[in-house]
């Protein structure tokens, strides 16, 4: 068996026991590269359709991605080529930058994130997790979703009880903190591309904060230019940009926080992802699954929070301990004086470069007794927690 896997896919060995592996650059895969393979790993950068598959004989394709608009699944359907993604993978990382970025600009506008209205537009597994965080912190949320609120949620992915579905408009009268989570479509009942729109970003209440962490194209870019050159009041976050890998130097100077898609760039998150599809592959393979895929050591286990630390405290130094996302923006401002080409490539050589961040969820908490704040802080943010005697 051949098996074709992104070069940036981590620990991808695990497949080795199978067949032979080719690693190669997801963004520049070829028809030639995959016409022998039996199987085609990749990530969000390639395009998998007609023209890289036609004629190869890949039967399965995986990708270690919560978003599958980079394949042409149709097209798989009708070629009987079986393929599956990873929902959910990076999920928990994706939220994390979002905290951290909320963090950033709580500090940088002088807010209390507390006393603002968050809206999530897309209730998939990110905005549910991340709708799920922000509840559990006891701040107010309100949903966008129209399949889901007109009950075609995924299996798996429903909302809770105490949830609002509201709609985009109505999100935007009444939200501080807009969040974008949304799928990339273009047909269908919600077709998603360039869903904020000039009106829309228009609209937008006063000092609202926007922050993209889905998919670039969701907002018109160059509309979104336009209406920061007219208003300074807003913060605008984008992890993800309308035509990648170029970013748009006048774009990326007006924002608050820039960053080359690697907000569920987690280890935890990527490894979750490679670890999914290798398991899917076996199952339709009919292969044994092997020694799989592992998990390194978390470099701090326990973490003890001391006496007097309240909630918001602890919120803020979880977030700058786990994600500093300013060394990331630092890193991706210093490609935007370069040409249109040079600057793609170094957005390209950001993500494979990208230093190891591990995820919350790999540390203990260790609480003053009794000290239910910050219990629900750990509660929102899935970390495991303890009692402790001990004074910090």
């Amino acid at each position: 068996m051949r098996i074709v896997v992104d070069e940036n896919v981590p620990q991808a060995q695990a497949f080795s026991s199978h067949g032979e592996l080719i690693r190669l650059p997801g963004r520049s895969l070829r028809a030639e590269d995959v016409r022998d393979a039996d199987a085609l790993i990749v990530r969000s950068i390639t395009q998998v359709d007609a023209q890289l598959l036609a004629g190869s004989r890949v039967a399965f394709v995986g990708t270690c991605t919560i978003g599958i608009d980079h394949l042409d699944t149709h097209w798989l359907d009708g070629q009987g080529i079986a393929w599956t993604n990873a929902p959910g993978c990076n999920a928990r990382s994706v939220t994390e930058y979002v905290l951290a970025a909320l963090r950033l600009l709580s500090v940088r506008r002088a807010a209390s994130l507390a006393q603002r209205c968050y809206g999530i537009v897309g209730v998939g597994e990110v905005g549910q997790r991340l709708a799920s965080l922000l509840q559990g912190l006891g701040w107010q949320v309100l949903l966008c979703d129209p399949p889901r609120a007109a009950g075609g949620a995924a299996p798996g992915v429903e909302a809770a009880p105490d949830q609002s579905f509201v709609g985009l408009d109505e999100l935007i009268e009444r939200c501080d903190v807009i969040c974008l989570h949304t799928p990339l479509t273009t047909a269908g009942d919600w077709p998603t591309r360039h869903l904020m729109d000039v009106h829309r970003l228009r609209r937008l209440r006063q000092g609202c904060w926007l922050i993209n962490a889905g998919r670039g194209p969701v907002i018109d870019n160059v509309a979104l230019l336009a209406v920061l050159q007219e208003r300074d009041d807003l913060a605008v976050v984008l992890d993800v940009w309308e035509h990648e890998p170029v970013v748009e130097p006048r774009l990326a100077a007006r924002c608050e926080l820039v960053t080359p898609h690697i907000a569920g760039y987690s280890l935890d998150g990527k490894i979750r992802g490679t670890e999914m599809i290798y398991q899917a592959f076996c199952r339709h393979f009919a292969l044994a699954a092997g020694s799989g895929v592992r998990y390194p050591a978390a470099e701090i286990t326990h973490l003890g929070v001391g006496q007097g630390v309240t909630a918001e405290q602890l919120l803020g130094r979880l977030s700058v301990l786990f994600y500093d996302p300013l060394a990331d923006d630092a890193a991706l401002r210093a490609t935007l004086g370069l040409q249109a080409q040079a600057r793609a490539a170094a957005f390209d050589r950001l993500r494979k470069q990208y230093p190891v961040r591990r995820e919350m969820t790999s540390t203990c908490l260790q609480l003053p007794v009794d000290a239910a704040q910050l219990q629900q802080v750990a509660r929102a943010l899935s970390m495991p927690w303890q009692w402790t005697e001990r004074a910090f």
